[in-house]
């Protein structure tokens, strides 16, 4: 990784942090509890991380990010404001919608993401080119139907929890508070067994 993307990486993430919360700006005054109690608990991908899995991914101006369960929306900021793509994230948190909604006017993407409350499971997401994760095992189980059906050469990139038995297409290490961590790498489609389709 080039020391120009991380602290590109670090100088957008400095950015987010560095604003006062979205309650103190222009966000609602209140905002309600989730329709549900999410199935993931909210914990941020470090900046340096999400630089990864949009690298692996190779995100293009021409790309749509989806990222699932998507918390302050720093994967689809971050893929527009650097790599020039348009991004949506999904999240059934309205607290995290309405962060990433300020996150995107504070940087000026307000024009390239978009943030949708939903359940993930209710959400229609096959316009992907990519799709990010950073979910439970569990959860990426349950996407595994969804996931299979997307279009022909869309990139599924996960932090951490791999997909069961699917053979992924390539496998970065990364550092992390916690120790090292993988974040792989998936080109649809693959057929219920994991192996690819040719």
């Amino acid at each position: 990784m080039r020391i120009q993307d991380l602290a590109a990486a670090f100088l957008l993430t400095a950015t987010l942090l560095a604003s006062p919360p979205p309650a103190a700006q222009t966000a609602p005054a209140q905002v309600g509890a989730p329709a549900r109690t999410p199935d993931v608990p909210y914990e941020p991908t470090p900046p340096d991380v999400v630089k990864t899995m949009l690298d692996l991914a190779q995100v293009a101006p021409n790309d749509l990010v989806y990222d699932l369960g998507s918390g302050d929306g720093r994967i689809v900021i971050m893929a527009a404001k650097e790599y020039g793509a348009r991004g949506v994230g999904i999240d059934i948190d309205p607290q995290r919608i309405a962060e990433s909604n300020a996150n995107a006017r504070r940087v000026g993407m307000t024009d390239r993401v978009r943030f949708i409350e939903d359940d993930l499971f209710s959400t229609d997401f096959s316009p992907a080119t990519v799709v990010t994760l950073f979910l439970w095992p569990n959860v990426n189980m349950q996407l595994r139907p969804v996931l299979r059906a997307l279009k022909p050469g869309t990139r599924i990139v996960s932090y951490v929890h791999d997909l069961g038995d699917w053979q992924a297409d390539k496998v970065v290490k990364v550092q992390s508070k916690h120790g090292e961590r993988s974040v792989y790498l998936w080109v649809v489609p693959a057929n219920r067994a994991g192996e690819r389709v040719h």
